[in-house]
C-alpha cells in the first residue's frame, strides 16, 4: 500500500493538494483542513502518510501530517456510515487526540459541530467509535492506559518516527509499549533512543 508520499506542492485548494515526486509523477491527495494548512508554499517540498481508498466509482488518494492521523482515519472509515469524506470532515474538526478525549469523557455530542452529521447520526458514529477505540488500545499488550494519558504523544510520534527509520511497525510497537509501561514519564527523545537500540540489532 502507498503509505508515504514526499514532492514539490504545486497546487493546493480547499479539500486537495497536488504533489510532484521525484520521478515526476503528480499525485492529487485530499487531506484534512489543517493538514492542507499546514503545508508549505508552491515549489516547496513536503511529506504526507496517505491511505489509497478504492470505491466502485472513484479511487481517491488521502493524506494526512501525522501517522497517528492517518491510523484514525483507516479506523473512522471502518465505522458505519462513515466514508472518507464525512472522515475527513471528522478529522478537519478534531484532532485524534480530540477524539480519545471525547471517548473518555462519554461526550458523543461533539460530533454534532462537524458539518452532515445530525444528532442520530453522531449518537450512532459515537458508540462504534467507542468500540474500535477502546479495541485498538487493548492491542497494546494491557498497557492502554499508560499509553491513553500523558504518554501518548511521545509514543505515537515515537512511532511513527521508528517507522520512517524503516523498522517493522508492530515490533517497534511492541518494543515502545514495554518500555513505556516500564517508564511512563519517559520523553520522546529518551524513549526514542531506547526503543533504537533495542531494535537496531534486529532491522
Amino acid at each position: 500500500m502507498l503509505a508515504y508520499i514526499e514532492g514539490r506542492v504545486l497546487e493546493r485548494s480547499e479539500s486537495s493538494c497536488v504533489l510532484l515526486t521525484v520521478s515526476g509523477v503528480g499525485y492529487e491527495i485530499f487531506a484534512p483542513e489543517p493538514t492542507l494548512l499546514s503545508l508549505p508554499i508552491k515549489g516547496e517540498t513536503a511529506g504526507l502518510y496517505t491511505c489509497f481508498v478504492v470505491r466502485e466509482d472513484a479511487q481517491e488518494l488521502f493524506g494526512f501530517s501525522t501517522w497517528d492521523e492517518r491510523q484514525t482515519f483507516i479506523l473512522l472509515t471502518g465505522i458505519n456510515r462513515v466514508g472518507a469524506r464525512t472522515a475527513l470532515s471528522i478529522l478537519s474538526s478534531y484532532r485524534p487526540d480530540d477524539l480519545r478525549r471525547m471517548v473518555a469523557q462519554d461526550d458523543g455530542t461533539a460530533l454534532t459541530k462537524v458539518s452532515g452529521i445530525g444528532k442520530k447520526t453522531a449518537q450512532q458514529i459515537f458508540l462504534e467509535l467507542k468500540y474500535k477505540m477502546k479495541a485498538s488500545a487493548s492491542s497494546f499488550d494491557g498497557a492502554s492506559a499508560i499509553v491513553t494519558q500523558g504518554a501518548s504523544s511521545a509514543f505515537r510520534d515515537t512511532l511513527a518516527g521508528l517507522v520512517r527509520m524503516g523498522f517493522d511497525e508492530e515490533r517497534a510497537e511492541g518494543v515502545l509499549t514495554r518500555l513505556v509501561a516500564d517508564d511512563p514519564d519517559m520523553d520522546e527523545k529518551k524513549l526514542l533512543s531506547r526503543a533504537f537500540k533495542i531494535l537496531g540489532g534486529g532491522k
